[in-house]
């Protein structure tokens, strides 16, 4: 019987509910021989696709030991089992056993699932249309820039380590998702500078392509110098002038002379709304909002992190009662099964 290949987020969401017998795909990062109290061997490996980490231990009496053993970290492989969920562990397989990928599947599987693959695609086509509609030309043309340059990059970008959209392109996902918020509300706030808090949606996590980027071919989220020393606010404000400036070099200055409000007010404003998201000193922002686009950015960006936060907790948390599900800690909570909207009553049948 042909198995069913699942990503590593939906595998964890059905296993607890519906054990049974998938495949999954991913790559290794880890892969160690470690020892047991008792002395005995064990392999621990940690696989991640785009969407998620698991972690599974093979004891030296598995059948596969010999041939897991000879795995490495960052081979590309699938793990065909039994799964299940155990509890205070988590997602668990039995009679597993793993083969490594293939050229063609290795592709396949860093372009994302088909639905997330295709969610994601549509969100930066959202985002490059958003900036594409933008009346002031400075904001448009630094925000393409940004686009032009580090597209690809802001493509395999989490935005962040855990709690929300902290996977392979989450970044895109986050960014379109506040863009539509932040375009909703500026409709209802006409007085809102649209432009600037479209932008300042864009870059206000841009330092985290080189905070919480994923390696070109591979789900690893390496850490580094520049990420840990500066951390994203500090880089995204060094970002957003850099561009400015190339824009400026590229003769963009001479169409921008004769606007108001004039470029530099335009630049500064852009850098408090980088520098203030945070919202409060005490989680990491140098100052805070103080401009109403600040704070509408900040609140939208809270709003979609909290959201997606709910959204994975309902999706892949687990319940104490019918209705009630688990601590879920960023949130400081315990959700309760939301109200679901009344259906439309059926019209009545009408004589003929």
């Amino acid at each position: 019987m042909e198995l069913e290949l699942l990503p590593i987020r939906e595998l964890a969401s059905l296993a607890g509910a519906n054990p049974g017998s998938y495949l999954v795909r991913g790559q290794l990062e880890l892969a160690r021989t470690k020892t047991a109290k008792n002395g005995n061997p064990f392999i621990e490996l940690r696989l991640a696709d785009g969407e998620g980490t698991l972690t599974l231990r093979a004891w030296s009496d598995h059948p596969h030991f010999a041939e897991i053993q000879g795995l490495k970290e960052g081979e590309f492989v699938e793990i065909a089992g039994s799964w299940f969920e155990q509890p205070n562990f988590g997602l668990d397989a039995r009679d597993w056993r793993t083969r490594v990928l293939t050229k063609e599947e290795i592709e396949a599987l860093l372009a994302g699932s088909g639905p997330l693959h295709e969610k994601q695609e549509a969100d930066y086509a959202f985002i490059a249309s958003s900036i594409a509609g933008m009346t002031d030309p400075r904001l448009r043309a630094v925000s393409e820039k940004f686009l032009e340059v580090f597209g690809e990059r802001f493509q395999r970008t989490a935005a962040a380590r855990k709690n929300h959209h902290a996977r392979r392109g989450g970044l895109v996902e986050h960014v379109a998702q506040m863009m539509r918020s932040a375009s909703a509300l500026c409709s209802v706030y006409p007085a809102v500078n649209r432009d600037l808090v479209l932008a300042g949606v864009l870059f206000h996590d841009c330092g985290k392509l080189w905070e919480n980027c994923y390696a070109e071919k591979g789900f690893a989220m390496p850490y580094s110098d520049f990420g840990e020393l500066l951390g994203h606010i500090p880089i995204g404000l060094e970002l957003v002038n850099r561009l400015w400036k190339d824009c400026q070099e590229g003769g963009a200055t001479v169409s921008w002379a004769t606007l108001e409000p004039a470029s530099d007010q335009v630049r500064l404003h852009l850098l408090h709304l980088v520098a203030s998201h945070h919202g409060v000193l005490e989680y990491g922002s140098p100052v805070v909002p103080k401009t109403p686009e600040a704070f509408l950015l900040h609140y939208v960006d809270n709003i979609d992190a909290k959201m997606e936060m709910v959204a994975e907790a309902y999706e892949a948390g687990s319940k104490v009662s019918a209705t009630v599900y688990d601590w879920v800690r960023p949130l400081g909570t315990r959700l309760v099964q939301p109200l679901a909207a009344v259906l439309p009553e059926a019209e009545p049948p009408q004589p003929d």
